[in-house]
């Protein structure tokens, strides 16, 4: 049966159905064009970098452009190379550049090793290509791909990002490839302050390597994607002034790499810092960001402006184009040199060369440079600033102010009074002294009083100041003659003088004050002024009144304690006189040594006695009462008493202390004491 018949379709029939808008051909013709274009790209890149050869050909040999493309395609066929690989050959004997250094120094490393044929070839064109694409392009986003396609990607990356750098050090993302859409627009900005991979590089000025950036910790762009790929992220700047931040991702974790590929990123760094330099910026101005422009011009008239001494300085850059210093193009009319120089001879002058203490130990040049080449303001209180006048160092406390406004530096500082914060130390100083100054004009009676004097004599600092001649009519009536002394020493033999006296406020509060004064005399030998201080001294006053009243008692104390150790001494001589007859003992010679104490203040219980019985025995007994004084001594004469009167009964030692104890427990007050007898 035919197929038209029978209904079932042949394979041509069968692939329409299963594709009925032919997607699957179409997608093959988009990846077609894709690559096409691709290679286009690529093509007018080579072409470009080919048209810079020949430029330099006809340069050299002084010949024309289709001699010179002859040329370039004789040269290439007898070196065994491609027109494009001899191009960027040529463009690096030229140029001399940082990218010919990276090339020559790949070269020189990889040159002896087996296999590295052409390499430095491939290097030296991919950075040329690179260089080429990302000049002639139109904005950054161009300059990223540029980039990731001709340079990084053989290195093994898989995303780029282009960052600028705000006024406020914050970051926007201005070029990206490699990264999905949805994260470069998560990613178009970071705040100042925000602690990221490109963050560090800028606060650090130089180039970071992450081998992981989960193990560093660090948020960037595209980590969702790549949280174990390493990073580097090295700062684009010309001039020692900053303009963005190149930062490359890798989708595994980072090795080590050789210097010769640190060199390559560092050299694409560069690059981008041209680029970012001349392409303008997004809804910004369009002029280049080079030195000398309008931005100098606009600092000065807002520095004639301000009320503190201000300077407007722009980079001055050697003959390789590094920053090397700052030159003072503006200073206002407040600038005070500290050597005395006047303004003009400053203006135009090299920072360092103005002013080359800046460099030591003060840290501004640094502050400076740091602000310049990254774009966050330093701000400072009391920081020392150091001038070296005829050789000499002088320095300074000021509060500092740095910004970059475009492409200068403006310093604002403001040197701290030293007559100022003298002044108010002494306020400080007379607050906690409670002192009020004072000084009187003798000729005008005009007297003038700081805010502290108000307060001591309580009264409000819009009525009028008290007098000297009026002082007494304010103080207690028994220091009347006291201020009338005080008055004629300073007012009649104009020689200083002070005095102490009550002061009656008229809130009722007495103050103790002393007042000393000083009398100025005019060029007539006559006064003219009086000066002087007021102070609160009843705090002093009442302290000494305490320290008196406790001295009397202390006095009063110890001529007590004097006459109970005069008594008590007395008292133990009564009892023991020092020169006691012989003992009428027949046979036995007694003889005692007793040393009492060589202070009076410790005469105390201590005891003994010899006593011949009604037996014709002999009682010895040694005691010895605890404490000292008029109780210890009465005890004593207690206890000695009672064992004399025991001693009669003829009972024996062990019985007559056991007796003596029932004593001392049950008829003294308290009493302790120790005692040893023996009857001979």
């Amino acid at each position: 049966m035919p197929a038209a018949v029978s209904g079932q379709p042949d394979d041509g029939d069968r692939s329409a159905a299963r594709d009925p808008f032919g997607a699957g051909r179409l997608t093959a013709v988009v990846e077609r064009l894709r690559g096409e274009v691709r290679a286009a790209h690529a093509a007018a890149e080579g072409r470009a970098l080919i048209e810079l050869a020949k430029g330099v050909i006809v340069e050299r040999l002084g010949c024309g452009p289709a001699q010179a493309a002859r040329q370039l395609a004789e040269l290439a066929e007898q070196a065994g190379l491609s027109q494009l690989e001899l191009a960027a050959d040529i463009i690096n004997q030229a140029a001399r550049d940082r990218v010919a250094e990276v090339a020559g120094d790949f070269l020189r490393v990889t040159g002896d090793r087996p296999g590295t044929a052409g390499a430095d070839t491939s290097v030296g064109v991919r950075l040329r290509t690179a260089e080429s694409a990302a000049l002639s392009a139109d904005d950054t986003q161009s300059v990223a791909e540029s980039l990731l396609a001709h340079a990084l990607e053989p290195l093994g990356a898989v995303a780029v990002a282009i960052w600028t750098t705000g006024a406020d050090a914050s970051l926007s993302l201005r070029g990206h490839a490699g990264f999905g859409a949805d994260e470069a627009a998560r990613w178009h900005y970071v705040p100042p302050g925000v602690t990221t991979a490109a963050r560090q590089a800028l606060t650090a000025r130089r180039a970071v390597w992450y081998p992981s950036l989960a193990t560093a910790g660090v948020p960037s762009i595209g980590r969702a994607r790549h949280p174990d790929g390493g990073r580097v992220v090295v700062p684009a700047g010309t001039g020692g002034r900053i303009h963005g931040v190149l930062e490359v991702c890798w989708a595994r974790p980072l090795e080590p790499q050789p210097q010769a590929v640190e060199r390559q990123i560092e050299a694409l760094a560069e690059l981008c810092a041209h680029t970012l330099e001349t392409l303008p910026a997004e809804g910004g101005p369009t002029r280049p960001l080079l030195p000398g422009g309008e931005g100098p011009l606009e600092l000065a008239e807002l520095a004639d402006g301000l009320h503190d001494p201000a300077l407007v300085l722009t980079p001055h850059l050697d003959d390789a184009g590094r920053l090397a210093d700052f030159r003072i193009r503006h200073a206002n009319a407040l600038f005070q040199d500290p050597a005395g120089r006047p303004r003009n001879t400053v203006e135009g002058a090299l920072l360092l060369e103005a002013y080359p203490a800046t460099a030591g130990g003060s840290e501004l040049f640094d502050r400076i440079e740091r602000v310049y080449a990254t774009g966050e303001p330093f701000r400072s209180r009391r920081t020392r600033l150091t001038a070296l006048v005829d050789q000499v160092p002088l320095s300074s406390l000021a509060d500092i102010s740095i910004s970059r406004h475009g492409d200068s530096v403006f310093l604002i500082w403001r040197i701290e009074d030293e007559s100022a914060r003298l002044a108010n130390l002494l306020q400080h100083a007379q607050r906690l002294g409670r002192v009020g100054a004072f000084e009187e004009d003798v000729l005008t009676g005009e007297i003038t009083w700081n805010g502290q004097l108000f307060d001591l004599f309580g009264r409000d600092k819009t009525a009028p100041p008290v007098s000297l001649r009026d002082l007494a009519a304010h103080a207690h009536q028994d220091d009347a003659g006291a201020i009338r002394r005080f008055l004629h020493s300073v007012l009649h033999q104009r020689r200083a003088g002070s005095a102490a006296f009550r002061l009656l406020r008229r809130d009722g509060v007495t103050r103790h004050i002393r007042v000393i004064a000083e009398p100025a005399l005019g060029a007539d030998d006559r006064i003219q002024s009086v000066r002087g201080a007021y102070q609160d001294i009843s705090a002093q006053h009442w302290t000494e009144v305490a320290l008196t009243a406790t001295r009397d008692r202390l006095v009063a104390t110890e001529e007590e304690a004097q006459e109970r150790n005069r008594l008590t001494l007395q008292l133990q001589h009564a009892i023991m006189p020092p020169a006691k007859p012989p003992l009428d003992a027949p046979g036995l010679d007694v003889a005692v040594r007793y040393r009492p104490a060589e202070s009076d203040s410790m005469v105390g219980g201590d005891w003994y006695d010899a006593v011949v019985l009604p037996s014709k025995k002999v009682l010895l007994c040694v005691g010895d009462v605890a404490g000292h004084g008029v109780e210890a001594a009465t005890g004593m004469v207690v206890l000695r008493n009672a064992l004399r009167g025991l001693a009669v009964t003829g009972a024996g030692p062990g019985q007559l202390l056991s007796w003596l104890n029932t004593v001392a427990h049950h008829l003294t007050a308290h009493l302790t004491a120790t005692a040893v007898c023996g009857v001979y």
